[in-house]
């Protein structure tokens, strides 16, 4: 019986590869030949993923990011669309006819394209034409969608529609169907990009996807609620009960604005947040990186109106913080119309892969949407319950991950005091500060007074933090002054604020807060100096010398 059944799993995990090397053996991979770092980024992609370097499509483009319609159909639209024809990949007949943009004509029966990789170099967006004619579609009826403005992604999503508007957007028939029809898929190409402000930053994309899908995507959730609509609050909120549901640890803010630079954010593997125009909060702080296989949205209008930047918008700065997937807009695609953060996590939860899950999660192409990352890369590839056996394999910090996975779980299925014990037993090997934090927490809910203050003794000890650890500090801080223990409250304010890495704001709001601990431990001196830091830092800029006008 032992045979039958290990020929079965063979049998079956052959299944899985085979199945996994046909749809790599059908990839393409698209690069601007004129870019020699292009070049490099797409047979550095083909060689680690197995694809076929007969698969590599480089043309000879412009490298700006920004393009007019003339340039994007004369030197990128037609020739890729008349190459994917010749070698095979659409199955098409041309015509002698063009439309109104100088796009050549096909009929079009389907395509044999698993996603269309587009390689750093290759331009990002289409400026709007107003020279154009605007087509006379229902969806342009509104004065806000009589644009041909694009992104470039989301043209090539049509390269196998036929002759597709170039006015508003063409619903995605993709969009929300768990089983799309035969006809529907081969009607969509999907796109995933590889791109970055630096080329190591891109490259960067294909090396984490692979680390995670080894041993899984390890980190916690993090969900920021309260933006200036109520859908996309909706949409945030659903995301967040997955979360749970799926037993990550997860912090929710609902406070509205994005995340001040102070909140916690330590081994952020998903994250779902709006609504700023820049990168700002914690993401901004000095050394913050994501864990491999980090996975991140921010909703925005512009989020992805350059990748060149670090700063700039939210889905270069993201990617150059070590994200390995996110989406964005390169302009204004109205709300409804962006990549929806809860289907996006709905489909790679289930296994999906990252190009399958925003092909689901997005309305409608020929607009403004876009997403970057390997659409081979498969999250949640590796079950948790052989992350949890495989845990000790793993660096002290995704073993805390996956330890704060496991009382989530326990917790979640009515067993605290098991969750509790899980905690404590992974603290006598390696101890983490978030578990015990967590541990304090479902120790709290029991009434346990005493653990909390056993617990509180050994988190205290300590003594340097880094940048991802200092909220985690300040809430140490708070419960050891919740419990009467002002000495042991201020050290750890003192350990906390030691680290001068952190932003002017996170030691404004934090300052206050750590002088008070200091007067209660009695520490005069020390609330004096704080006291002082504080006026410095929030005192008004000099006057201009009069003098000196």
């Amino acid at each position: 019986m032992r045979q039958v059944l290990g020929l079965v799993f063979i049998v079956a995990l052959l299944g899985a590869v085979s199945r996994a090397d046909e749809v790599s053996a059908r990839v393409v991979v698209l690069a601007n030949r004129d870019d020699p770092e292009s070049v490099r980024l797409a047979e550095y992609y083909a060689r680690k993923r197995d694809v076929p370097n007969a698969n590599i499509i480089a043309l000879p483009m412009p490298s700006d990011e920004a393009i007019t319609w003339r340039v994007f159909v004369d030197s990128v639209f037609n020739p890729l669309r008349a190459e994917l024809v010749a070698r095979g990949w659409i199955d098409a007949i041309g015509m002698d006819l063009a439309d109104a943009a100088g796009r050549k004509k096909y009929a079009v029966s389907g395509h044999k394209i698993s996603y269309l990789v587009v390689c750093r170099g290759v331009p990002l967006k289409i400026l709007h034409d107003p020279q154009l004619p605007a087509e006379p579609l229902p969806q342009a009826a509104n004065p806000a969608f009589k644009t041909n403005a694009a992104s470039v992604d989301g043209e090539f999503a049509l390269l196998a529609a036929g002759s597709p508007p170039m006015i508003a957007f063409v619903p995605n028939p993709l969009f929300n169907k768990d089983r799309p029809a035969r006809i529907d898929l081969d009607s969509v190409v999907k796109v995933g990009r590889l791109d970055g402000p630096a080329f190591d930053d891109a490259r960067r994309l294909i090396d984490q996807a692979l680390v995670a899908e080894e041993v899984g995507l390890i980190g916690r959730g993090y969900v920021d609620i309260g933006g200036p609509h109520a859908a996309g609050d909706r949409w945030l909120e659903d995301a967040a009960r997955q979360l749970d549901e799926l037993a990550f640890d997860v912090d929710v803010d609902r406070a509205g604005g994005s995340l001040p630079s102070w909140a916690r954010m330590d081994a952020p593997a998903l994250y779902f947040g709006w609504y700023a125009g820049d990168l700002n909060g914690p993401f901004a702080q000095e050394g913050f990186r994501f864990p491999p296989g980090a996975v991140a949205l921010h909703i925005h209008s512009y989020s992805a109106d350059t990748l060149r930047s670090t700063t700039r918008g939210w889905v270069g700065p993201l990617v150059a913080r070590g994200v390995t997937a996110t989406f964005g807009n390169v302009t204004e695609p109205y709300l409804e119309l962006t990549h929806r953060p809860q289907l996006i996590l709905k489909a790679l939860a289930r296994g999906d892969t990252l190009g399958d899950a925003a092909a689901y999660a997005v309305p409608v192409y020929s607009w403004q949407a876009m997403m970057v990352g390997d659409p081979l890369y498969r999250p949640f590839r590796v079950p948790f319950a052989d992350q949890w056996a495989r845990r000790d394999k793993l660096p002290p910090e995704s073993q805390a991950c996956l330890v704060l996975r496991r009382m989530r779980e326990l917790e979640r299925s009515g067993r605290r005091d098991a969750a509790i014990w899980a905690g404590v037993e992974a603290q006598k090997t390696r101890f983490s500060l978030a578990v015990a934090l967590a541990i304090m927490d479902l120790q709290k809910a029991a009434g346990d007074t005493a653990g909390i203050r056993q617990n509180l003794e050994g988190a205290a000890k300590r003594r340097n933090y880094t940048t991802n650890e200092a909220p985690l500090a300040v809430m140490l801080a708070r419960r050891l002054g919740e419990t009467g223990d002002a000495k042991a409250s201020f050290v750890v304010w003192m350990n906390a604020l030691a680290n001068r890495n952190l932003s002017k704001d996170t030691r404004v709001q934090w300052l206050p807060e750590a002088r008070e601990a200091a007067n209660r431990a009695g520490e005069t001196r020390q609330s004096l100096r704080w006291d002082e830091e504080y006026r410095d830092l929030t005192a008004p800029p000099p006057a201009p010398d009069a003098d000196k006008k």
